[in-house]
């Protein structure tokens, strides 16, 4: 799949095959994408944790819910996730982070699978909760998180892109 159709094809995916778990190689190219977005001043400030681990990944569905006081599952099905963090000692992190999600979006979609970027990893990771994943599995104190990425097959169709807004690019000359 070429970049631009990738960019103009991608959707988040909100009904995922819970059980279909994409083959390591894949998610390797997704990851490694991540490693190769944009940074400030090219000091890499993203951290990418891949979860495996089902309890972390029901808890922190939980806690996400949560946040937003809903009980419904916020990943959607996805059988695992991507966590993305950056140094927040780096003055662009935030930006940092976001690319790094994008980048692996693109890649994911152009490698046949589905994903969808979950907020409140800052509120999750801020929580006693999520320090303690942190300090468990040897995150620094001075990453924060930027993003949950729920990745996997999609079940059923994918959704058709909403029209652009009228006067999303304008011209100055």
């Amino acid at each position: 799949m070429e970049a631009l159709e990738a960019i103009l094809t991608r959707r988040c995916v909100r009904n995922f095959a819970p059980t279909r778990i994409p083959p390591e190689e894949l998610l390797e190219k997704v990851a490694e994408a991540g490693t190769f977005a944009p940074s400030g001043m090219g000091r890499q400030a993203g951290l990418i944790v891949k979860l495996y681990n089902r309890e972390y990944r029901d808890r922190f569905a939980a806690l996400n819910a949560q946040i937003m006081g809903r009980e419904d599952d916020p990943f959607y099905g996805a059988p695992l996730l991507f966590i993305v963090f950056a140094d927040k000692r780096q003055a662009t992190y935030l930006y940092d982070g976001a690319l790094v999600m994008g980048n692996m979006m693109l890649a994911a979609h152009a490698l046949g699978l589905g994903t969808c970027w979950v907020h409140r990893a800052r509120e999750i990771f801020a929580s006693d909760e999520g320090k303690k994943f942190m300090q468990d599995n040897g995150i620094e104190d001075f990453y924060e998180g930027i993003g949950f990425l729920a990745l996997g097959y999609l079940a059923g169709e994918p959704r058709q892109a909403a029209p652009r807004k009228a006067g999303f690019i304008r011209e100055v000359r």
